[in-house]
């Protein structure tokens, strides 16, 4: 596909569509999604999407807006209602046309740095020199937290303003970086920042925030254009995520990442899990949790410091910490194998 058979225009136009249907009556469900934790109920997949969807065209009132993200942060998303809510978002995403027959390495960053240092972009351009179309998307800025966007500016790459210029640089592979497109979301899709704006609003994170790190931008968001990166915090939420991509169509590595980044903690092993058509496959099953040998990493709230430590790796100067080479070679056999390879062979 060209960049002129992008198909961003439907997307905008549905968009615009919702807009002009006037104000969307959120009350009956928010009466089964408000009940608190012990009463609520799940929404049917169908009406998760028709709700969210109207809150991505801004037809939802601000009081109703405000009780629906509160029902679901105290509710929680069941894996069904996550699944039309990534419908209705991509209905909302202006899709990136993939490279000629070549899956994109699909990395989202949300979160940004507290502590550890926020190694996205080492991941992103190591990948990127070996010639992986890689799309990073996330937000601009985050108070309090250093951002993948922030780091790569400062790296000397410089965010796409349109998702033109993202398809481009995706098939830019013969000068450095190589294929990286590093696209904010607001580009993506404005209804979703939207909602992603509300956190400093209320105080909390909310569906959207999980939703936006679900995103498959290429194409026509298949499992067959892209791989997605995806990451849990606490152990148990990686069982819900299983759950949930096992039954939906996937191609994701599943990984405990650093501060709610994808990015594999530097100081210690992970499990890295691929899966892909209802199947789930251990890449990586570490046997130890820390490192024997624990590189010396940079504070995560220095900007300047980061960056300079990351062109070191870079450069050759440092080491690939070992967890992000054993990440990297996971993504690799990953974009190998392909979907062309039965699951019981190896990478």
């Amino acid at each position: 596909m060209t960049t002129s058979q992008t198909p961003t225009a439907p997307a905008a136009d549905n968009a615009a569509q919702g807009s002009d249907q006037g104000p969307f009556s959120a009350a009956r469900y928010i009466k089964e999604i408000g009940r608190g934790v012990q009463g609520a109920r799940a929404l049917p997949r169908e009406d998760a999407r028709t709700l969210f969807d109207a809150m991505l065209a801004g037809r939802v009132s601000d009081l109703e807006l405000g009780a629906v993200l509160m029902a679901y942060r105290i509710k929680g998303e069941a894996p069904h209602e996550l699944a039309g809510m990534l419908e209705a978002a991509h209905q909302h995403c202006l899709p990136l046309a993939a490279p000629p027959d070549r899956q994109v390495v699909v990395i989202p960053s949300y979160n940004g740095a507290r502590k550890q240092p926020n190694l996205i972009p080492l991941l992103a351009l190591l990948l990127a020199r070996e010639g992986l179309p890689v799309l990073v998307h996330g937000t601009r800025l985050f108070h309090g937290r250093v951002t993948s966007m922030t780091l790569f500016e400062v790296l000397g790459i410089q965010p796409c303003a349109t998702v033109q210029e993202a398809e481009q640089r995706l098939r830019d592979t013969g000068t450095r970086p190589g294929p990286l497109a590093v696209v904010p979301i607001d580009v993506l899709s404005p209804g979703l920042t939207r909602l992603l704006d509300k956190r400093p609003i209320i105080g909390l994170r909310n569906s959207s925030h999980t939703v936006a790190k679900l995103l498959q931008p290429v194409g026509a968001h298949t499992p067959a254009e892209a791989l997605r990166l995806y990451s849990y915090t606490h152990p148990e939420y990686r069982e819900t995520l299983t759950d949930y991509f096992s039954n939906e169509p996937s191609n994701v590595l599943l990984a405990r990442g650093t501060e709610g980044e994808v990015v594999a903690d530097a100081r210690r092993g992970s499990r890295i899990d691929w899966l892909h058509d209802g199947h789930q496959r251990t890449l990586v099953d570490p046997t130890g949790g820390s490192l024997l040998d624990v590189p010396q990493l940079p504070a995560g709230s220095d900007v300047a410091e980061t960056a300079a430590w990351i062109r070191q790796v870079l450069d050759g100067a440092l080491p690939v910490p070992v967890p992000l080479a054993m990440q990297i070679e996971a993504i690799r056999g990953c974009m190998r194998a392909g979907t062309r390879v039965a699951w019981t062979s190896p990478l």
